[in-house]
């Protein structure tokens, strides 16, 4: 099927949703309302635009009539009306081909934050904290809701490990190219010759999973109890509240203590296990599909290097689409839309040339 076709069958679509959704029985069933006015949505940004490209053809089909016409000053006109319709309608093109693509079916979903600090000791676990800090103040920003599921803090303000998960509209589709390793380069508050010092946290961002995403056998799981262990005062002493579980298929082993209830750190560990078999399962499809079509459109695969960020120049800099900005500053403040934007634009135009290679 044609760009030209698929996009009249579309508009053929959301008229009947129209039509659909101002009968007045539909909104009695309101499962039926809400699903059928949220593909009414969704169709509604490729509608408009579609409706725009047509408009705009239409004018250059006139403006190519005006060029046949015997006054010189009208050809002239209509010749320069044309090169700019011709370039907005080649902009409004590619912005629908964009709008085309396969939507990623868990871009609406929450996420489970993972970070970890990696090489460099006490300088690697402050700036997983920085980086936790940075995700919460965009979160913020967001209008997100931040709950912290597991952490492992370091005397000194640092995290070993910090898992939370952040809740709001469309979370996963403005994070999930963060997974990876985040290097640092700046003078730790330690250092007293001023040497530069390097170190490495990995982020890891995983969709939240839903029943109907992963399936888990409980018979395929060990749950073991055992009393928690750090700073909580006689508590910790007292009561086995700290849960394992380990999957046993997959071997993934997820430990929770947060929590004085052993109820809750069994439903936090639950989650945080049904987060990470759907991130193993489509890791694992798209490894399928990449070998099958010998092209890697991009993974934010976690054990790569994505950015750089360097204190002493300012600058922050994402390895993938070779972008740096010298607001080193305000980004650790939460200000991301900037860097996440660009990245995200990056990944499309990869989609849309797999896309165009696989047609």
């Amino acid at each position: 099927m044609d760009l030209t076709a698929k996009l009249t069958e579309l508009e053929e679509r959301y008229n009947q949703l129209e039509k659909e959704l101002s009968n007045p029985d539909v909104f009695k069933d309101q499962k039926k309302y809400q699903a059928l006015a949220k593909e009414h949505s969704d169709l509604g940004s490729v509608v408009r635009v579609y409706r725009e490209f047509l408009d705009v053809n239409q004018e250059i089909s006139e403006n190519r009539e005006l060029l046949n016409d015997p006054d010189p000053d009208m050809r002239e006109l209509a010749q320069g009306e044309l090169e700019e319709l011709e370039a907005r309608s080649g902009k409004l093109e590619a912005e629908l081909k964009k709008l085309l693509l396969p939507k990623d079916p868990l871009d609406d979903k929450n996420v489970l934050l993972e970070i970890r600090a990696g090489t460099g000791g006490d300088e690697a676990a402050l700036f997983a904290a920085d980086l936790f800090r940075m995700y919460c103040r965009y979160a913020e920003e967001k209008d997100w809701k931040v709950e912290i599921l597991s952490e492992h803090p370091t005397g000194i303000g640092g995290y070993k490990e910090v898992i939370a998960m952040i809740s709001g509209d469309r979370v996963y589709s403005h994070l999930k190219y963060e997974s990876g390793t985040h290097r640092v380069q700046r003078v730790p508050d330690t250092e007293t010759q001023g040497r530069i010092h390097t170190s490495a946290v990995t982020v890891a961002v995983l969709p939240e999973a839903d029943e109907v995403d992963v399936q888990i056998d409980p018979s395929e799981l060990r749950i073991d109890v055992y009393r928690a262990s750090g700073a909580g005062g006689q508590h910790v002493n007292k009561t086995e509240s700290a849960v394992r579980i380990t999957h046993i298929p997959t071997g993934l082993v997820v430990q929770c203590q947060d929590e004085r209830s052993q109820h809750k750190n069994r439903a936090k560990a639950m989650k945080v296990l049904a987060a990470r078999l759907l991130d193993l399962k489509k890791r694992e499809q798209h490894d399928q599909l990449s070998a099958e079509r010998k092209q890697m459109v991009g993974s934010g695969d976690r054990s790569e290097r994505i950015r750089t960020y360097n204190f002493p120049q300012g600058r922050v800099t994402d390895h993938r689409i070779g972008l740096t900005l010298y607001r080193l500053e305000a980004i650790m403040q939460g200000d991301l839309d900037e860097l996440l934007e660009a990245i995200g634009t990056y990944f499309q135009a990869q989609a849309l040339a797999a896309g165009s290679e696989g047609q």
